[in-house]
């Protein structure tokens, strides 16, 4: 294809209201692809559900609002769709993504989309798989239950989580609002000496793609976020080489 007429790859994001950071890094991560690719080029469109705290009250119906806002995102005909809060489906107990994927599936079908689904959760347990990992240390911004909820989910999935650090951040618009740069010396109170991954970001919201690389650099075992996994994903359902430049060693392609 001539770099005249670049290929539009249309994504679907069901995001939470609140979120402000789904729609940054994706589309930056993308960007970076396009100035090294630039016969593709992508588009996107988001629907969302309303969450404002990081509560389990409040992930739950968000939870509920994924079909209605599947239902909105079918109607632009995208190639694919993400989901894209990562703990209020980890918080529902292990496995949930497939309920969480099967049911938006569902919703697309019923209105005549047929675009693969990927889930923010889904992804980062594929992109751990994908880089050969079996034991991680995660970040996240949560409260202790809610990382407990994470940790639980890892390992069932049969990832050992070796260590763990919470921030504690309850309020969803100030995890948007970290510093990724904070995250060079948050790794630091981890003991990494059994993990083959660090997940820099166990969040979408929480901003962590500054940071991927030049974490990686300093520790020397592959870096990945929530984030960067669910980018991983959607360029595999897209049949893409899954490659972003500066982006960790799981989009190295």
């Amino acid at each position: 294809m001539s770099r005249d007429h670049p290929r539009d790859h249309h994504i679907g994001m069901i995001v939470p209201s609140s979120n402000l950071t789904m729609e940054t890094e994706l589309p930056r991560m993308l960007r970076a692809r396009e100035d090294v690719l630039p016969d593709e080029r992508f588009v996107f469109h988001s629907a969302r559900a309303r969450m404002q705290h990081v509560t389990p009250e409040q992930l739950r119906a968000m939870n509920a609002q994924a079909q209605r806002a599947a239902a909105e995102l079918a109607d632009a005909r995208p190639d694919v769709v993400a989901t894209a809060c990562l703990v209020a489906i980890m918080a529902q107990g292990p496995g949930y993504h497939c309920t969480a994927e099967d049911d938006i599936t569902a919703a697309l079908r019923a209105e005549g989309s047929d675009a693969p689904v990927i889930s923010s959760a889904g992804a980062l347990l594929s992109g751990i798989a994908a880089l050969g990992a079996q034991r991680v240390a995660i970040i996240t911004p949560y409260m202790e239950p809610l990382t407990r909820a994470v940790v639980d989910y890892l390992t069932d999935a049969g990832v050992e989580v070796v260590d763990s650090l919470s921030l504690q951040v309850p309020d969803n618009l100030a995890v948007a609002r970290l510093d990724p740069a904070d995250l060079r010396e948050h790794w630091r109170k981890l003991d990494l000496s059994r993990a083959d991954a660090l997940v820099l970001s166990a969040c979408v919201q929480m901003p962590s793609l500054p940071s991927i690389q030049p974490v990686q650099d300093e520790i020397g075992i592959p870096v990945l976020s929530a984030a960067t996994a669910t980018t991983h994903r959607i360029l595999t359902e897209l049949g893409l080489e899954p490659r972003v430049p500066g982006a960790g060693a799981l989009l190295q392609g």
